[in-house]
């Protein structure tokens, strides 16, 4: 059985992390390095990754250090869907498929389920469902009560979804020739060719098994999705203090904590765990890291900042902030006195546009979401959810209550005055003073 990984798409709804988000880092490795050792431990070795001209040079550099693998390339030469997708990688295909998402977190026990129902019974094809309780946006599957698939709709309008059931992109399909026959047969308008050739398929007499699936899951389709990813692979990591990090003996280190290669924690530090420290990075003077924090590689969170349930990148550099519930990506900075704010005075949730729509993010804590290569000045205020586009500057005093596009510059500019100091101090009253304190 080969995996086949989709990563020639290009995200949308991500805004302002720019980069894939299987090649955001966790733990100190790419999500895609991850998801590529999970397959492996349910017993797959045969790879065949569909990645686009913008990342498969990166996707080969990746797999290239990962041992006891065969996988094949394919290029995706534009983000046309998942049934271009599979048509790109044709040559490779064949035979057993199992079809995955990689930008979709979930527990090993996905694989096994699926693998194992595909060697119990005869089907043509083995799709995942997740019973959900609100409003995704994603494919939702209509089932009879012999769990067979009677029909799938991709991304329906809120309160027209044909069932509570979602569809997980992990697929195994028994017959990949007969599968891209069906693709190429469909005609439609929509980005919903894959799944028009599952429906055709099951109107042809195909069996289509659904296996419910209620473990762990978390798609990243939002920057704010990555906190849930963080939560998942902080819990499954095991407490760790590389022998190389240097910890001030007036530091304090509580609870799961991994410290990365070459880390300092320096005096009157607190971190409390879950948390994961990057290699290089220091964790400064009364600095405290907390509530499920990742901090990437040769960051610096500079004196008396706190770090609350954030995920921040590579080479990021903090002195005396909050950092609440937020997103910051890779050479970021922050100035002095800087805060993230994450919490309404209303007490509601965080809402945040994408396109044309507003989107309630689930969250009544959410920080900010910061792109790469940002600087912050001194004294500047991120209200909850506000988005830094990356390469951009929010000024020194700025509060900032809007998005911010990619490549911009906010300033506060205000109109000084500049007149003579007529001032005269009564020296006597400060003597009065000194007095009273020495007294």
């Amino acid at each position: 059985m080969k995996a086949v990984f989709l990563c020639g798409g290009r995200g949308k709804r991500m805004f302002p992390i720019a980069e894939d988000k299987f090649f955001l880092d966790f733990l100190g490795k790419p999500l895609l390095e991850h998801q590529i050792k999970a397959a492996c431990g349910a017993g797959l070795s045969h790879f065949v990754i569909i990645g686009n001209p913008d990342n498969i040079e990166r996707i080969e550099q990746i797999t290239k250090g990962i041992p006891g693998i065969q996988v094949d390339f394919a290029l995706q030469k534009k983000s046309l869907g998942i049934a271009d997708a599979l048509k790109s990688a044709e040559p490779f295909l064949g035979g057993q498929l199992l079809v995955i998402n990689p930008n979709d977190v979930f527990s090993n026990s996905a694989y096994v389920k699926i693998i194992a129902e595909a060697e119990r019974s005869p089907a043509s094809s083995y799709i995942l469902g997740y019973q959900v309780q609100k409003y995704f946006p994603g494919g939702y599957i209509q089932i009879n009560t012999q769990n067979e698939l009677l029909h799938i709709v991709e991304k329906p309008n809120p309160g027209e979804e044909p069932s509570n059931l979602v569809n997980i992109l992990i697929h195994c399909h028994s017959n990949s020739e007969e599968l891209l026959r069906y693709i190429e047969s469909v005609r439609t308008t929509r980005d919903d060719v894959y799944e028009c050739a599952l429906d055709n398929m099951v109107k042809a007499g195909h069996k289509i098994k659904v296996i419910p699936y209620n473990d762990f899951w978390a798609p990243i389709k939002y920057p704010w999705h990555i906190f849930k990813v963080m939560e998942y692979f902080l819990d499954n990591a095991q407490p760790c203090i590389a022998s190389s990090a240097r910890v001030s003996e007036k530091a304090t280190i509580e609870g799961k904590v991994v410290l990365s290669d070459n880390v300092r924690v320096l005096e009157n530090a607190v971190i409390r765990g879950p948390t994961y420290v990057g290699p290089n990075s220091i964790i400064g003077n009364n600095a405290l890291v907390r509530d499920y924090s990742h901090i990437g590689a040769n960051s610096v969170i500079g004196y008396s900042t706190e770090v609350k349930h954030s995920y921040v990148g590579d080479d990021c550099w903090f002195h005396s902030n909050y950092i609440g519930d937020s997103v910051i990506d890779d050479n970021s900075s922050l100035g002095a006195g800087t805060v993230l704010a994450n919490f309404r005075l209303d007490e509601g949730n965080i809402q945040t546009k994408v396109g044309d729509t507003l989107v309630d993010t689930g969250y009544d804590k959410l920080g900010a979401i910061v792109g790469r290569g940002c600087r912050i000045g001194v004294n500047a205020s991120l209200m909850p959810g506000v988005r830094v586009g990356p390469y951009s500057v929010v000024g020194p005093q700025v509060c900032l209550r809007g998005d911010l596009a990619a490549n911009k510059m906010i300033l506060l500019e205000p109109r000084y005055q500049v007149t003579d100091n007529k001032t005269k101090l009564d020296e006597g009253k400060r003597r009065e003073l000194l007095d009273k304190l020495g007294g």
